[in-house]
């Protein structure tokens, strides 16, 4: 199975972390079944054995793009803020995308008459009055998108700043989150712009494949551009391997050629193939929720944990 092929890599990150709140340590007693095993990985995942996340100093923002679909770009999005507030942590995360996966993931009613992201973008109102708690996970909620946000481009070329409607909803928001996640469309477009205005910091996903660096220069080149033009802030904090498999020379060799290029921007953790994290958003679940013991989940909450030991800007 999948889950199988990428498992060595997310427990091995997991265990290798012996200093983290995280640990899970890979000796076992004489006493300990692989089934117990497993049941203490689940809890630590599920944030049920008592370790938290560090809190950022400020609320830290973070732009989740990358104009390649099919990344894990929403994936990661949802579980990452998943893990985050499994462990302690206040998380908003804000659903750019028009076809609202991030909403289906988190079973957050995005139909055309819910009030959603396109009320904030397009008619003034506040990320406090569409925000929703995410049901089954304190500490978390989520800004839906709707299908009304498919026509949002054209619409916001004739407002008035129009590249940073989001940042100052979020600068008006009363919410109190330790972080914003933004999960953005798979296009460079005005509401991936936004979603660059908003935040001081970038996560970009990349697919351990062939294609993998294939398009990234253009969406580096647009952040640049915003960076120069609109937020000076901005910069690339963290690069994430997303769709690993282990049995494959070809996604070792991508993750090197990464790690070269990008250096210690890569989160050392790496997010296998899992079949476990494809079956979550159909259950309206992330895969910290679904199947705490997957290697996915467990892969997935040590990205956050790496994440949230990172200082805002030190990448």
């Amino acid at each position: 199975m999948d889950d199988q092929a990428g498992a060595h890599v997310s427990r091995e990150t997991w265990a290798a972390t012996s200093d983290s709140h995280l640990d899970v340590s890979r000796e076992t007693s004489p006493d300990e079944t692989p089934i117990a095993t497993e049941a203490a990985t689940a809890l630590r995942v599920l944030g049920r054995s008592g370790e938290t996340l560090p809190k950022p100093l400020r609320r830290r923002i973070l732009t989740v793009a990358n104009q390649k679909g099919g990344v894990g770009k929403t994936t990661s999005t949802v579980n990452i803020a998943a893990a985050m507030a499994m462990h302690g942590l206040r998380v908003l995360v804000i659903d750019l995308d028009p076809q609202g996966n991030a909403s289906t993931a988190l079973a957050v009613e995005h139909h055309a008459e819910v009030p959603s992201v396109y009320d904030v973008l397009l008619e003034g109102k506040s990320l406090d009055d569409v925000s929703v708690p995410v049901a089954g996970i304190d500490g978390l909620w989520c800004i839906p998108a709707t299908i009304d946000l498919a026509g949002a481009e054209i619409e916001l070329v004739s407002l008035v700043a129009r590249e940073s409607r989001l940042r100052r909803a979020l600068d008006g928001m009363g919410l109190h989150v330790d972080y914003v996640l933004i999960d953005c469309p798979p296009s460079l477009g005005l509401l991936t712009v936004n979603a660059l205005v908003a935040a001081e910091e970038v996560l970009i996903p990349i697919q351990a494949e062939y294609y993998a660096l294939e398009g990234l220069g253009q969406l580096l080149r647009n952040i640049e551009l915003v960076r120069s033009h609109l937020n000076p802030q901005l910069h690339v904090s963290t690069i994430l391997l997303t769709m690993y498999d282990a049995r494959t020379r070809l996604a070792s060799q991508v993750a090197d050629d990464v790690r070269t290029h990008f250096g210690a921007t890569v989160l050392r953790t790496i997010i296998p193939r899992s079949v476990r994290v494809s079956e979550a958003p159909s259950r309206g679940q992330s895969v910290i929720t679904y199947d705490p013991g997957s290697s996915g989940a467990i892969a997935y909450t040590e990205a956050a944990r790496e994440l949230t030991m990172q200082p805002a800007g030190t990448r």
